[in-house]
């Protein structure tokens, strides 16, 4: 979607026009989103595949395999709050000079969708395949490794988004293209590496339902939720 069209989208048309606006927009950038998703996707359980291969040669297969996912998990969960975090703050700031309520907007939808998109959805996901699976949330357990990411991809688009504004929306785009990607090999690790290390003898449901743990809170982090509070702003200058 256009940075022009974008600026439709933020209008307001009175209640009506504005709600049928949103609820269009968010279908939108849902189907946007959804390929990228699903090749993402496709992709983490093609490397998750050889990792479950490699760890096959040994005798220790469920248990190297867990290892090997609660690292990956952790690496890709830390690198998808930096991406969410620059993300959101570049959609942010491309309609709105609020600065601070940008950092506040940006930590809170980051620390939300992440949460959601890496651990909830996929520990859901697990229990209703009826497996028994170990809950771990680093924004409580690890605060200390995660804070340093989200500072420096909070601090990251607003740098990006100040850089040059005749290419944010180039950066825009690339950001939500990695924050997918990286999303989706976050999601499939926290799967594995917290009791599913049978996977893929469900392979099928475990895309489907991995699709949408990805496209969902990744919309909503790096497009909805921004823009609809800097729709907000807009809305409230006018008046």
């Amino acid at each position: 979607m256009s940075a022009q069209n974008h600026d439709d989208h933020l209008h307001y048309h009175g209640p009506e026009g504005h709600h049928h606006n949103h609820v269009h927009f968010v279908r939108e950038e849902i189907m946007c989103h959804l390929p990228y998703a699903i090749f993402s996707v496709a992709f983490g359980l093609a490397i998750l595949s050889f990792l479950a291969y490699s760890a096959c040669v040994s005798a220790t297969h469920n248990t190297a395999v867990c290892m090997g996912s609660h690292i990956l998990f952790h690496s890709f969960h830390f690198m998808h709050i930096v991406f969410a975090a620059t993300g959101t703050m570049i959609t942010f700031l491309r309609f709105s000079n609020k600065v601070a309520k940008a950092f506040v907007i940006g930590a809170l939808s980051t620390m939300l969708f992440c949460t959601l998109s890496d651990a909830i959805l996929p520990y859901v996901g697990g229990l209703i395949l009826g497996v028994d699976m170990h809950f771990h949330l680093c924004f409580l357990t690890e605060l200390s490794n995660v804070l340093p990411f989200l500072v420096v991809g909070l601090c990251n688009g607003y740098l990006m988004s100040r850089h040059d504004s005749s290419r944010q929306g180039t950066y825009s785009i690339f950001s939500h293209f990695v924050h997918i990607l990286i999303s989706s090999f976050a999601s499939i690790f926290y799967l594995v590496s917290n009791g599913f290390t049978d996977w893929y003898l469900s392979i099928g449901p475990v895309f489907v339902f991995l699709v949408f743990a990805v496209v969902v809170p990744c919309t909503m982090s790096d497009v909805v939720v921004p823009m609809m509070f800097a729709g907000a702003d807009k809305a409230h200058e006018k008046h």
